[in-house]
Formats: structure tokens, C-alpha cells, sequence
């Protein structure tokens, strides 16, 4: 499972680069390009909306181009995940890509902005499926001990476009037009479709599931129309009035259908049992709280800083990356920490109350706000989200028992995407009402010149250019404190959260519960990934760890003997393959030949393996030291488990065991061939 090369003899070498065929290796490079639309997706559009809206007008409903696109990737994550083992992965992957493609163009060509919101909800229609597919199919390409490695390239992905998107997205507007930052998308897919196309071979192992159309249905309606009470209440429509209390019953309706549904559903969307776990159902409630936060200020600090402040597209990615070095920093720190110690309530309570503070400095900002104080409010702001977002993911897998693991995990990003559609829809809300009415106040019985109006002012921010000089503070600080109210509209929403925090109980955490990878900490849309799979990718993870400590020096006292770590590596691979050729052996892999003789000295004065020509074959004695070596390690790897581990073991997790058990004990790719009566390795 872990790499190959340890400390045989002092001698320390890394074999997690081992030789992949080029085929996998170009079909992962596809896999990752399709990632990164995806990814890119969510964060390149934030810095193009305030000309975006400037163009197709419609302040009011900029919240629903970020909106749009999260609830109908979020809505068709299960499914994509499921279809997918159904059908065959690759050809969703195909139909993901074209769908997604489609969409990016059908949105670089909108003309109004009902236009563009429907036109990204296609595009999130097919960026769950780029999500979920892109990282199940890496699972049917590489063994599990090399899983956590790809699966981390992914997790690299994610990471380079928090930082790349808002950047790219300014460029993009400032330099050539809004539209190139969805047709920027159209080169990379064709690209990604093609090499998927020629090179992609996955083992087709058609899975039946009873997949829950209608749960899905249901939930995503019932946002829907949760969604569009928060956004279209008190702006578009009353909240009395008849529309709004319609959809507020509707969403009502629908949700007491979806828990019915659910109660019978053979395999639930989201499984009512995992709400009966303390753990759970706190961690829900608090990733809605961090998604409300996160997306809300990601989508409205843009327009704050290019509008108020009146910095270029292109320059307002930059001011926001202290905010996204900070998220990454703290989530990746806080994981570690958390995964090494056990300990990992403390977490949860700072990051919610440094999130609360992080909004509340967000509120102190205004007009005349230094780039230094900017920076920092950003920075203390994403520091929060950080501390808290990887943690969640971690303590409800530790939470659940091994049949939800998948399930759960994906739930708790399921609500983290609900909350940020919420964040998104709520601050919109929150920021038009309060403009309409700064705005009124400012210039009540105050001439305007001709051709500007309130309502144009609200509509465009542009036309603040065209205001006298004496008239331009009142508006650009009208747009200033609308923008930097919402924070504090939000700021009782994460204190809620920090409240919440102190009534989760801190279990001990499963040796095998590791830190959740970037794409589970980051993405807008749940990570779904069977219980088999989560647990593959901590294993592999505490593999790779385990390795760096010299794995082999473990199992071999822990077997009883005082053998050379490398002597332990060479009696499993004789044991595997029946006979070796020690300076075969050692160019077949990464372990240096000095270690390979001094391990092969040993072994035979031990009488534990003999010559056979030129080969080494064990004796009865050296069968019977390589069992225990084997059987040491099986036991490591059982001990991980914890309680998974129980009398009634799942048959996938024995298997899954056995598989990292037999890779530890020789890989395929050194795997000898006779010929000409000696072993040789390929």
C-alpha cells in the first residue's frame, strides 16, 4: 500500500513514483482538465459580475447567476454518481463534458440576464457530473494504495483555482469581454472530450442501484422554492403578498413529501437516519452556516471592491486572495492537526467565532478603506472558514458507521451547498433592499442631471461616472454601506454556528478517519463517494504517512523479528513470486541495490531463503517468517479500521485489505517472468 522504498539500511527512497502507463497518465491529465472547469467555474465568475450586470442589467437577480448554477450542481451530484456506476462511468463522463460545454457557450452569448441564469443551470447540470465522475473514475484506473496520491492532484486542482479563478475572471473582463470567462471553457472540454474519447479504458463493472429520481426531485424543488422566497421576497415581490406565501407553502409541501419519500426509499438521497446522530445533524446545521457565509461575501466583495473602491477586474482578484491563502492555510493546517492529535473540537468553536469577527471587520469597511485594512478583514475572514470547513467532513465520517460513510460524507457538503445558495440569495436580497433605500436617501430633493436616475444608479453602477464630482461620495457610500450591511445581516447566522459548535461531542477519532482531501473541503457541490471509496482513500493516505515511517521496521517487530527492513521487503516479493533474482529485483523498483545484497546476505545467513541458481527461493523457515510479515501487516491494516472492523465486517472491506495487503507484498509491476530458468522483471 505505502511506498516501496524505506529506511532498509539508512537508506531512504521514495517509490510513490513508481512507472504508471502513459495511457493512465493521459487519461488522468483529461480526467484533471475536466476537474478544472468545474472548479473554475465556481470562482472565476465572481470578479465578471459587476460588469456582467452592468451590461445585461439586472442587479436584482445577480445573486442567481452564482445561485443558479450551485443548486443545480448540488441536485445532480447522487444522480451523476449513480447513473455512472450504472451505465459506465466514461460514457457520463462524455455526456457531462458536452452538457457543461453547452451551457458555457449557450452563456457567453446570453443577451439578458433570465437568459444567463438559465443558461448556468445548465452548466451546473453538467459540472456535478465533471465532479463526481472526474473521481470515481480515478478509482477504476489506479490500485488503492496509489488512490490517495491522484485523488490529491485533484485536491491540487481545487486549491490552484481558489487562487486562479477570481484572477482569470479579471483578466478575462478587463482585457478581452465577460463572455470569454465561460468560453474560455470551450478549447480545454474539446480538448479533455477528445483525449477521454481515444485513451480512457475503464473495466466496465455495471453496479445496479435503485436510484431515488423522485428524493432528488423533491429536494432540490424544495430549495428551489426556499431559494426564490429569499431572493425575490421583499425585492420583486412583497413577502406578503400571495407569490411569496405560495412558494414558502409549496417548499412546506414538498419537504413533508420528501421525508415520506425518503422513509421508503430503498437507496435515500439523503438517508433520515443519519439526522438520529447528534454529530450529524450538528454538523449539518453548521456547514449550511459556513456555505451562507463563504459563497454570500465571495459573490458581493467583488462588486464592493470594484465599484466602491474602484479597482480593474483583474485587480480585484488580487485584493481577494489574502481571504483565499487564508481558508487554504488554516483548513489545511486544522486537518492536520486534527487527523495527528485526535482532538478536534477546538475547531469547530474557533472557526465559527473567527468567522463571526471576520464578518463583523468586513462590516467596519467603507469607501475610504486602506488596501492593508482590506487585506486584513479578508484574510482574518477566510482564516475562519478555514478552521472549521475542513474539520466538519472529518468528524461526521467519524461520526457514522462504515455502511453511511459515503452517504454522510456527502451530506454534510450537501448542506454546505444549500447554505451558500441561501448565503448568496439572502445577501442579495439584503444588499438591493438597502441600496433602493440608501440611494433614496441620498439624493431625496437633490437635482440629478439629465439622464441619471435612482433607479438607474441602483440598476448600474456605472452611472455613478456620470454623477457630478460633489455627487459622487453619497452614492459610491450608498453602494459602500449596502454592500458591507449584509455582512452583518450575516453575522448572527455564524454566531449561531459557534453556539451550536459547543454541543458537538468529542469522540475519539477512528485511526482511519485522515484529513479530508481539498475537493471535499472546497467544492460548492457535495463529494459523493461510496463508503468503500472513502475508506480506500484513508487508507491510502495513512499508507503513503506510514510509509515515510518506515513500514517495514513496524511490521517486522511487530512479527517478532529482528530482521532488516529490507529483509522483510525481500522475503514478501520471494513469498509473492516464488523466486527472485535480487539485482533484477532491485531495477524492477525503487529500492537501491546495496540495500537489495544486504537484504539477500541476511536472509540466506538465516537460512530463511536459498539459491537456486541465480535466483533466491524461501526454505520452510523463510515461509513461515514471510506468512507472519504478511500476516503482521493484514493486522496493521484491521487495526486501522477500528470498529469497522467489528464480527459482522463488511465483504468489501475484508477485500479491500486483502488488496493493499497483496500490494504491500509485491507489486504487479515487478511481478518476474522466467526466462531462460531465471526470474527477471519487467
Amino acid at each position: 500500500m505505502a511506498a516501496d522504498a524505506h529506511a532498509m539500511t539508512g537508506d531512504v527512497r521514495d517509490t510513490r513514483d513508481e512507472h504508471v502507463p502513459g495511457n493512465v497518465l493521459v487519461s488522468i491529465g483529461a480526467l484533471l482538465l475536466g476537474m478544472l472547469l468545474a472548479a473554475l467555474d465556481q470562482t472565476i465568475v465572481s470578479t465578471a459580475l459587476p460588469t456582467i450586470v452592468s451590461d445585461l442589467g439586472g442587479l436584482e437577480h445577480l445573486s442567481w447567476v452564482v445561485t443558479a448554477y450551485l443548486l443545480a450542481s448540488t441536485a445532480a451530484t447522487p444522480l451523476w454518481g449513480k447513473l455512472g456506476d450504472q451505465y459506465g462511468r466514461k460514457r457520463l463522463f462524455q455526456i457531462a463534458i458536452v452538457i457543461f460545454l453547452v451551457g458555457s457557450a449557450l452563456c457567453g452569448a446570453a443577451q439578458n440576464m433570465p437568459q444567463l441564469i438559465a443558461f448556468r443551470a445548465l452548466q451546473g447540470l453538467g459540472g456535478g457530473g465533471l465532479m463526481v465522475l472526474s473521481m470515481a473514475i480515478v478509482g477504476d484506473l489506479v490500485p488503492p494504495r496509489e488512490r490517495g496520491r491522484y485523488q490529491g492532484l485533484f485536491g491540487a486542482v481545487f486549491g490552484a483555482t481558489s487562487v486562479l479563478g477570481p484572477l482569470l475572471g479579471g483578466v478575462f473582463t478587463e482585457h478581452l469581454s465577460w463572455r470569454w470567462v465561460f468560453y474560455v471553457n470551450l478549447p480545454v472540454g474539446v480538448v479533455a472530450l477528445a483525449v477521454i474519447a481515444a485513451v480512457l479504458r475503464i473495466p466496465r463493472k455495471a453496479t445496479r442501484h435503485v436510484i431515488d429520481y423522485l428524493g432528488t426531485f423533491l429536494i432540490a424543488s424544495v430549495a428551489t422554492c426556499l431559494v426564490l422566497v429569499a431572493s425575490l421576497g421583499g425585492t420583486t415581490w412583497g413577502w406578503g403578498s400571495p407569490q411569496i406565501v405560495g412558494l414558502a407553502v409549496l417548499g412546506v409541501v414538498l419537504g413533508v413529501c420528501f421525508v415520506g419519500v425518503e422513509r421508503r426509499a430503498v437507496e435515500p438521497v439523503l438517508p433520515l437516519k443519519l439526522f438520529r446522530v447528534r454529530t450529524f445533524a450538528l454538523s449539518a446545521v453548521i456547514s449550511f452556516v459556513v456555505g451562507f457565509a463563504m459563497f454570500g461575501a465571495m459573490t458581493y466583495l467583488p462588486t464592493f471592491l470594484q465599484v466602491v473602491q474602484g479597482v480593474s477586474p483583474t485587480m480585484s482578484g488580487v485584493h481577494m486572495l489574502p481571504m483565499v491563502f487564508g481558508l487554504l492555510l488554516s483548513s489545511t493546517a486544522s486537518g492536520q492537526v486534527v487527523s495527528r492529535t485526535g482532538r478536534w473540537k477546538v475547531f469547530p468553536i474557533a472557526g465559527t467565532a473567527v468567522t463571526t469577527i471576520g464578518l463583523l471587520l468586513l462590516h467596519q469597511l467603507d469607501e475610504g478603506s486602506s488596501t492593508w485594512v482590506m487585506s486584513s478583514c479578508f484574510f482574518v475572514f477566510g482564516l475562519g472558514l478555514g478552521l472549521v470547513m475542513q474539520v466538519l467532513v472529518l468528524i461526521v465520517q467519524n461520526a457514522v458507521a462504515y455502511e453511511d460513510l459515503g452517504v454522510a460524507t456527502s451530506g454534510a457538503t450537501f448542506f454546505r451547498s444549500i447554505g451558500a445558495s441561501f448565503g448568496v440569495a439572502i445577501f442579495g436580497t439584503v444588499f438591493t433592499n438597502r441600496l433602493g433605500d440608501k440611494l433614496a436617501d441620498a439624493f431625496a430633493g437633490a437635482p440629478l442631471p439629465g439622464g441619471v436616475t435612482v433607479d438607474g444608479l441602483e440598476a448600474d453602477p456605472r452611472d455613478i461616472a456620470n454623477l457630478p464630482a460633489a455627487l459622487r461620495p453619497a452614492a459610491l457610500h450608498a453602494y459602500a454601506s449596502s454592500i458591507t450591511d449584509v455582512f452583518l445581516y450575516a453575522a448572527p447566522v455564524a454566531l449561531l454556528g459557534f453556539v451550536l459548535a459547543w454541543f458537538l461531542k468529542e469522540d475519539r477519532l477512528r485511526a482511519s478517519v485522515t484529513a479530508p482531501d481539498v475537493t471535499e473541503t472546497l467544492a460548492s457541490n457535495p463529494v459523493e463517494r461510496s463508503s468503500y471509496d472513502e475508506v480506500c482513500r484513508a487508507l491510502s493516505v495513512l499508507g503513503t504517512r506510514e510509509g515515510r515511517r518506515e513500514i517495514y521496521r513496524t511490521i517486522t517487530e511487530r512479527a517478532g523479528y529482528d530482521l532488516l527492513p529490507g529483509a522483510s521487503w525481500l522475503l514478501l516479493r520471494i513469498n509473492k513470486y516464488g523466486s527472485v533474482e535480487p539485482g533484477s529485483l532491485a531495477a524492477g523498483s525503487s529500492v537501491p541495490l546495496d540495500v537489495v545484497i544486504a537484504a539477500a546476505r541476511q536472509v540466506e545467513e538465516r537460512r530463511l531463503a536459498v539459491r537456486s541458481g541465480v535466483d533466491l527461493v524461501l526454505t520452510a523457515e523463510g515461509v513461515v517468517v514471510a506468512e507472519r510479515l504478511a500476516a503482521a501487516r493484514e493486522a496493521s491494516l484491521a487495526e486501522l479500521l477500528g470498529d469497522w472492523w467489528g464480527v459482522d465486517r463488511p465483504t468489501d472491506l475484508v477485500q479491500l485489505v486483502g488488496e493493499l495487503n497483496a500490494e504491500l507484498c509485491g507489486s504487479d509491476r515487478e511481478q518476474p517472468q522466467n526466462a531462460g530458468g531465471g526470474a527477471r522483471l519487467r
